[in-house]
Parts: C-alpha cells; structure tokens; sequence
C-alpha cells in the first residue's frame, strides 16, 4: 500500500526520531512515544524446512523473548536509568538505522507500517552485538503526532550471540 509523500515522510521522521532518542539513552522520552494500549512483542525464530517456514516464529502466547504492555517496559526503563544497571555501566555506545518504510494498512487514524532494520551495539572495548530484522507496528496519529500502538520485531538470527537482550528496538 503506497502512502502519500507528506504521510510518508511524516512516519520517516518519526522512526528516526525515535531512533535518535534511544542511541542517545533518552529512554523515558523513548517511552512516551508509547500508547497506554501498546503491545511490543518479539517472537523467537527457528530454522525450519521450506514447508514449514510459516511455523518459523513463535506465535503469540507462545515463548517469546519480548511479550510487553506499556508497564513492563517501564520498569525496563526504570531498570536501565537507575545506578543498578551494572549491564549498561558504561552505557554502550549504538546505533539503530531503519529503512525500506512501506505503508502496510491503514484503518482510521491508526497506520500500520513496515520497516526493516539494523541495530549496533559496543560495549566496553570489543563486545560488540548486530541485530537484523524487520519490524511491523502501528502508528496512531493524535492531535501532538503518532505513537506507537504495537511494535512487533522480527530479528534475521535464529541464534542470540549477545550477552545480554536489555536493549529496545
């Protein structure tokens, strides 16, 4: 489904937004991008034969390595803001880059896009992570601009290498 180019750029703007805040550590203005309806969910991915690729990921109610509402991933937010977040001590330094924006559906004043992205994550000297994947969510736009209903993140590995999943995406 083709958005029109105001539309757009608007959601463009808003993902690289949201993009900066959380490389920045900016978690608590990161959050009020939120709805208090929202649902972050990232299901876990298996390597299956060609025949079974719609059994790749878990589904919902299934094990997943994020399944979160609003208040979960505040105390997530809590955690990483607070001196106990010994795993973020030094902060690491990332980057998040998001590309191939495509309007999905669009059902009143809720958009649902589609995005594929790259996340980088150094800590310390030489613990460095990549994530790959896209994402699906929707947007609802209101009278100070969109926030996120639902972010459902879909990682490319099957295998988790870094030593730690506190990051958002």
């Amino acid at each position: 489904m083709l958005l029109n180019a105001e539309v757009q750029h608007e959601i463009e703007q808003f993902l690289y937004a949201e993009a900066a805040l959380l490389d920045e550590h900016r978690y608590s203005d990161w959050l009020e991008l939120f709805t208090d309806d929202c649902h972050y969910w990232m299901p876990i991915r298996q390597t299956r034969l060609a025949k079974q690729v719609d059994q790749e990921f878990t589904r919902q109610g299934e094990m997943a390595f994020f399944d979160e509402r609003k208040e979960d991933l505040k105390r997530r937010v809590t955690k990483l803001e607070s001196p106990y977040a010994w795993s973020e001590s030094p902060p690491p330094r990332t980057r998040r880059m998001c590309s191939n924006v495509r309007g999905i559906a669009v059902d009143g004043d809720e958009i649902t896009i589609g995005c594929c992205f790259t996340f980088y994550r150094c800590s310390l000297d030489a613990d460095v992570d990549w994530f790959v994947g896209r994402r699906e969510d929707v947007l609802r736009r209101g009278e100070d601009g969109f926030r996120i209903v639902k972010r459902h993140i879909f990682l490319d590995q099957t295998v988790i290498v870094a030593k730690n999943m506190n990051q958002f995406f």
